[in-house]
């Protein structure tokens, strides 16, 4: 058996000893502390002069309070009890979400470090004068403060934190050693307030209320609440709080002078994050505890130092909106919002992409521009045809904010029609050819094109349909009486260079509208940073379609002087053949998705004496695996980018390189990036806040949707000129003390297959109007590693449909919808995806894509709920 109480008296040196005194929780708290230590002074005193000391009797023992709480505390007295709990934290948060990378371990590490706080007395004064004007205590202040610190570390507008109480209702309760002390749980709703004196009086409420109900033992309010436990969890809150009002101080006897000892010593770490203070005669001061393997030091010393901010700027202005109470120091603010934007090293570029192209034709006439198979055209024949092109572009009408629709399958073709539109003076809409008809229809009829530039086969196709665009073959011979000199230049840069249709989440598409000096920015910015140092004549890969932004960065390496070498179509999803490929091209620079270089690695694309001597993944995160496998190359260098259709292409990039972890990296040349919160406040280093990115990369909007245009296009509060814009990406990030950045997954449902952005919400949107469909739930599974799929669920209206229905329907009435057509064949998926999956779901798409990294936001979660739960247990069955 385990001794209740244990005593080893440790002699230092000849006049200091430490009595160590163990006792165990269940028959001691901390105010018997108190009353131990009181008692044994008064033995002391009394053994000291030799006299006989008694104790002054008990009016009640332990024993009879046990027995007198199990007589009281059951039945219809009980019920009312634990009535109040249910009701006080019905459908409140279980789980904190602190800020961490590290994921939760099966088994507990319990290992505490410690943040010492030291608050200026001033402070505490404050503190006690807002208490005494609200009608509330320093305990209420305090812990509203702390609450709310939580709330912006986490971004829940509803939690909940552990709390401590003596348990002594009574006075002749105080007097006893036993164990009384309870944990109470009490729960903070910022979003419900608007100020910080609101919220003071939703906690005064809420502590009033639970002070009331504290008799209920935690153990029992587990058991009736009965939440998800988690071994590595404590149930209902992970953070505690704890304000020690009665100082211990030093007693004074005969000969001997007592002080408390070893308060320094961290024990283990009950729960993630534990606040302690006490009230000095110095000020507030205590530690912040948090668990090792959880919480880092560096997020403990920001929440530590953010604390003490919080509190100096809502006891100074209590009434100001939550939101706006400062949290970060000047200093933080001056490092996040300019010292890691300081982007600015050279203008942005005047003038236009296709005019920089011609200077380039000046320089290198007779090299390689573009290859596909044995089709080789120098700078100088590309030129000419696409000077051809626009002459005749312009006889149709052609010129600024024009638009010209491309629809081409792979080929020098599509390069020409692309250098010709802009040539011309207007702007090209890139259209897939393997989109359905209907697709294709919607995009050249929204975007109001002007011309259809697309071979003849497909022209057929076109015109059969009734469209009524006029369709021009970019390689008919009616082009060879056209000159070949370049045309007066038109366009300017701010006029459009393109239109590119991404997903939208209201099952219509939106047309992102990019003028020529995002264009060039992003070039000079891929120039600065990943072919910094690289000589001209680079054999760069083009395996994105025109359609996806992605192609728009390998087609500018064109004003450098590097060949584009145009991936076979039955090649770009295929890892075992596109590696031979790549070798027999000699490709310099492979830009692709990082789904696609996975298999590529495992295809040996890294072997051999033809590696390519840059990778340029983007479009999807990077998993771990791959990260280290490309850092240990020594031949090939990696850049990994990021960004937007909104941004042209991408807004940030980083070296893969040796001992470093997954990250975005920072901001690329005249681009600043924020991490803000839902009030678009900065959030602190190693905090998850929304990713916004400005400069000159943004898109000048969605091509006729001006209302979708100022949801996503926001002003810019921390610009420096006058209307400056930011853009709200949607991705989930965080800033680390290196000033690189984290992605972390979504704030929404978009997701990304292959680097192709699909809003769940449009698929879903078209399957509920199939007639048999009432609800439709999609969603990104990766059973398989490697091997992401989309898997839709159907909740029937009337008979239940089939998956062969539902894949006919969609592939049917995809007029507007592309992510359905991936729903239904994915645009044929990979031999190694094909020998990796197995055939399930209801309607799915295969690719070796990213799988979603962050939970539904809260409003379509809870839209979507039921739904959700049925997938999960359809989902459970099977896998169980």
């Amino acid at each position: 058996p385990v001794p209740l109480l244990r005593v080893h008296l440790l002699k230092l040196g000849g006049a200091q000893h430490v009595l160590l005194l163990t006792l165990h929780h269940i028959i001691s708290d901390g105010w018997s502390t108190g009353v131990l230590v009181r008692e044994m002074a008064a033995l002391y005193q009394g053994f000291h002069d030799g006299r006989p000391t008694a104790l002054p009797a008990l009016p009640v023992q332990y024993a009879d309070h046990a027995a007198w709480q199990r007589s009281w505390l059951h039945g219809d007295v009980l019920e009312q009890q634990v009535s109040w709990w249910r009701q006080h934290l019905a459908g409140a948060p279980t789980q904190l979400e602190l800020p961490t990378g590290t994921p939760r371990a099966s088994v507990p590490a319990a290992q505490a470090s410690r943040i010492p706080l030291r608050l200026p007395r001033e402070l505490g004064h404050a503190v006690e004068a807002l208490a005494r004007k609200e009608g509330a205590t320093p305990f209420m202040v305090l812990l509203a403060a702390y609450q709310l610190l939580l709330s912006r570390y986490t971004g829940q507008d509803d939690l909940l934190v552990g709390t401590p109480i003596a348990g002594r209702r009574f006075s002749e309760l105080e007097g006893l050693i036993g164990f009384f002390v309870n944990t109470l749980v009490l729960r903070a709703r910022p979003g419900a307030t608007a100020s910080f004196r609101e919220l003071l009086a939703q906690v005064r409420d809420g502590a009033l209320g639970a002070f009331e109900h504290q008799d209920v033992p935690f153990e029992k309010l587990v058991e009736e609440l009965h939440p998800e436990r988690d071994l590595d969890r404590t149930p209902l809150f992970q953070a505690f709080f704890v304000l020690q009002n009665l100082p211990v101080e030093a007693l004074t006897l005969p000969s001997l002078t007592l002080r408390p000892f070893g308060e320094e010593l961290a024990a283990p770490s009950k729960f993630e994050l534990s606040l302690n203070l006490s009230d000095t005669p110095d000020g507030l001061q205590g530690v912040l505890q948090y668990r090792a393997a959880r919480v880092s030091k560096a997020t403990a010393t920001g929440l530590a130092r953010h604390f003490q901010v919080l509190l100096e700027s809502l006891v100074a202005r209590p009434d100001q909106a939550l939101h706006a109470l400062t949290l970060l120091t000047p200093e933080e603010r001056q490092r996040m919002l300019v010292d890691w934007n300081d982007t600015a090293r050279e203008p942005v570029r005047e003038g236009t992409f296709h005019h920089l192209f011609e200077q380039q034709v000046a320089r290198t006439p007779d090299a390689p521009a573009v290859r596909f198979e044995d089709e080789v055209l120098t700078f100088t024949q590309l030129n000419a045809k696409s000077n051809q092109l626009a002459h005749a572009l312009r006889a149709c009408g052609v010129g600024p904010e024009v638009r010209v629709a491309l629809c081409f399958e792979r080929s020098v073709q599509m390069v020409v029609a692309l250098l010709g539109v802009l040539k011309a003076g207007g702007a090209y809409v890139p259209l897939d050819p393997a989109w359905p008809f209907q697709r294709r229809s919607f995009a050249i009829q929204d975007s109001a094109a002007r011309v259809v530039l697309t071979p003849a086969r497909l022209a057929a196709e076109l015109e059969a349909s009734g469209l009524q665009t006029p369709c021009l073959d970019a390689a008919g011979e009616h082009l060879a009486s056209e000159p070949t000199h370049d045309p007066a230049p038109w366009a300017g840069p701010d006029n459009l260079a393109y239109v590119i249709y991404t997903s939208g989440s209201t099952g219509t598409p939106k047309g992102v509208m990019v003028q020529h000096r995002s264009v060039l920015n992003l070039h000079a910015a891929l120039k600065r940073t990943v072919y910094e140092a690289q000589p001209s004549g680079l054999r760069v890969s083009v395996n994105a379609p025109l359609a996806f932004d992605g192609s728009v960065k390998q087609v500018v390496q064109l004003l450098d002087g590097h060949c584009l070498c145009i991936v076979p179509d039955a090649l770009r999803q295929d890892a075992e053949a596109m590696v031979p490929w790549v070798r027999e091209a000699r490709v310099d620079v492979l830009d692709c998705t990082p789904s696609l270089l996975r298999l590529l690695l495992q295809a040996g694309l890294l072997d051999g004496d033809f590696a390519p001597a840059l990778l340029v993944p983007g479009g999807e995160a990077l998993d771990e695996a791959t990260w280290a496998t490309l850092a240990a190359s020594t031949r090939t260098r990696t850049f990994n980018v990021y960004g937007p259709t909104e941004c042209t292409v991408d807004a940030t990039a980083f070296a893969v390189r040796p001992r470093t972890q997954p990250t975005l990296g920072g901001p690329l040349l005249n681009v600043r990036t924020y991490v803000l919160d839902a009030h678009q406040q900065p959030v602190p280093v190693g905090v998850a806040g929304e990713l916004f990115i400005a400069g000159a990369g943004l898109a000048r909007g969605y091509l006729g949707q001006p209302a979708r245009t100022a949801e996503h296009f926001v002003p810019n509060p921390f610009a420096t000129t006058p209307g400056e814009r930011m853009y709200r990406t949607g991705d989930k990030a965080r800033w680390s003390e290196d000033g690189t950045l984290e992605y972390l997954g979504r704030i929404d449902f978009q997701v990304k297959l292959r680097g192709l952005r699909i809003e769940l919400g449009e698929i879903e949107a078209l399957l509920r109007q199939h007639p048999a469909v009432a609800q439709a739930l999609v969603l990104v599974r990766e059973d398989v590693p490697g091997n992401a799929r989309l898997v839709a669920y159907v909740v029937p209206s009337t008979r239940a449909p089939d998956a062969v229905e539902l894949r006919a329907f969609l592939q049917q009435d995809a007029a507007r919808v592309h992510g359905a057509r991936r729903l239904c064949d994915a645009g044929r998926p990979t031999p190694d995806a094909q020998r990796q999956g197995g055939q399930e779901g209801a309607a799915r798409a295969r690719s070796p894509g990213a799988r979603p990294r962050s939970p539904p936001s809260r409003d379509r979660g809870e839209a979507r709920g039921a739904l959700g739960r049925r997938a999960a247990r359809a989902h459970r069955r099977r896998a169980g």
